[in-house]
């Protein structure tokens, strides 16, 4: 299968200019052409920009993206190795992290929603309960959500 960049661009939601610009960049490998010049992508190139496009989402800059492109390609050898395994190392860790607090998060908003289900009582003195958070492990119990 191959497809032509604005078939990349609707099935990827990748614009087609900004493909363009990750081919310069050397981000992504140049696609094989036409006689014609246009570009021409298989489902493997496909691929590869959908893992950039995810890439960039979480935060790895061009730099780094371009080097692990690379390594992953196998173009890169010997010392740029280790290099590449700190930054991915570095990237996992940002990303677990950020797993982490969206845990916290998903436990915090499940909370509220069990408090939003539950029949309505008086509020006391005047201030908004049903935003309120719990105590939880890592935070002291805080007042309610909406600053009342």
């Amino acid at each position: 299968m191959v497809l032509t960049i604005g078939q990349v661009a609707k099935s990827t939601g990748v614009g087609a200019k900004t493909i363009r610009f990750y081919e310069a960049a050397g981000v992504l490998p140049a696609p094989s052409r036409t006689p014609a010049g246009y570009r021409q992508y298989t489902a493997e190139g496909v691929q590869q920009l959908l893992f950039v496009r995810r890439a960039r989402a979480l935060g790895l800059s061009l730099h780094d993206l371009k080097t692990l492109m690379g390594a992953l390609d196998g173009a890169l050898r010997g010392p740029v190795r280790p290099r590449v395994r700190d930054v991915v190392r570095a990237h996992l860790s940002a990303v677990q992290g950020q797993i982490r607090d969206l845990r916290e998060l998903e436990g915090q908003l499940e909370h509220v929603l069990r408090r939003l289900q539950a029949p309505l009582r008086p509020r006391a003195a005047g201030r908004c309960r049903c935003l309120e958070l719990g105590d939880t492990p890592a935070r002291p119990r805080r007042r309610d959500l909406c600053g009342r």
